[in-house]
């Protein structure tokens, strides 16, 4: 299944008072290049994301957010600086007694004080919480992978058509080649004809020169292989595997062989259908650049 490179996909979901949410796009990219956005406090995430994103995605340059927002305070814990707040109790206990005050301490006051307190957050359990991202991780990247092979399906689709087309000009040429040097044939012995007048043709010499030019302009080996490459790429398009680079050389040995073609090429209609071949692998060579 052909997959492109470009794709995105998001999922939300709220476990164990937590609301979790993923993001992951991307966009083209030779090799595969991964970047998170994540809470530093649960940084430690990364490099688990980082391999089970990979997992699944060959090539590419991804974009992960994971957001975590806690719904309930069950992690948030209190301290309190016990030495502290005997201080400020023997402190107000002295006031009191020095000066004849009524002693009315009681738990507010001590609230007014608030470096006796810390509040911070419970550590994570670092394995639960990993469970918790991962499951939501993987709707949003079955949601990705789907966005990436729907589009990959349109890139197939083009690709193949334009294989179609060259392989239209391949028979063209195919049949073309040898009424060139019937052409050529016929040509040379109306101009030996007009030069020499009364003189016979050396019909030996004229089969010599015939030879020479098929020989120069034969473009069959160069066909067979485009027609052998042009088989190829419609095989790679059908595997359930990433394709992209090996298409991408196999588009460089088509442009070697149109080029080849082109260059023997003595023949107005040929040289108009290497151009058409050539112009349609360069759009090969753009879509491919989407391809996974």
């Amino acid at each position: 299944m052909v997959k492109s490179m470009t794709g995105f996909g998001r999922a939300q979901e709220t476990i164990d008072g937590s609301l979790i949410t993923v993001e992951i796009k991307s966009v083209n990219h030779r090799y595969f290049e991964f970047s998170a956005k994540i809470p530093r406090t649960y940084g430690f995430l990364e490099e688990k994301l980082k391999s089970y994103v990979q997992s699944q995605v060959s090539r590419g340059k991804v974009e992960c957010y994971v957001s975590i927002e806690t719904l309930d305070s069950d992690d948030v814990v209190v301290n309190i600086n016990h030495s502290l707040a005997k201080g400020y109790y023997d402190a107000l206990n002295e006031i009191a007694e020095r000066y004849n005050l009524k002693n009315d301490i009681s738990v507010t006051s001590f609230s007014r004080y608030s470096d006796i307190f810390s509040v911070h957050k419970q550590e994570a359990d670092e394995e639960k919480l990993w469970n918790d991202v991962s499951s939501v991780l993987q709707k949003a990247l079955d949601s990705f992978v789907h966005m990436r092979m729907v589009e990959g399906e349109k890139l197939r689709a083009d690709v193949l058509s334009r294989a179609d087309f060259i392989i239209e000009c391949v028979d063209f040429i195919e049949k073309r080649s040898p009424e060139t040097v019937k052409e050529y044939n016929e040509k040379l012995v109306s101009r030996m004809k007009e030069l020499l007048e009364d003189v016979s043709v050396d019909e030996q010499r004229l089969l010599t020169e015939a030879a020479i030019f098929a020989d120069k302009v034969a473009v069959a080996e160069e066909t067979v292989r485009l027609r052998s490459h042009i088989d190829q790429l419609r095989a790679f398009l059908d595997y359930d595997e990433p394709i992209g680079r090996k298409i991408d050389f196999l588009v460089q040995e088509i442009n070697r062989e149109s080029n080849t073609i082109g260059s023997k090429a003595q023949d107005v209609q040929i040289a108009k259908k290497v151009i058409d071949i050539k112009a349609e692998v360069e759009k090969i060579r753009e879509q491919i650049q989407n391809i996974e």
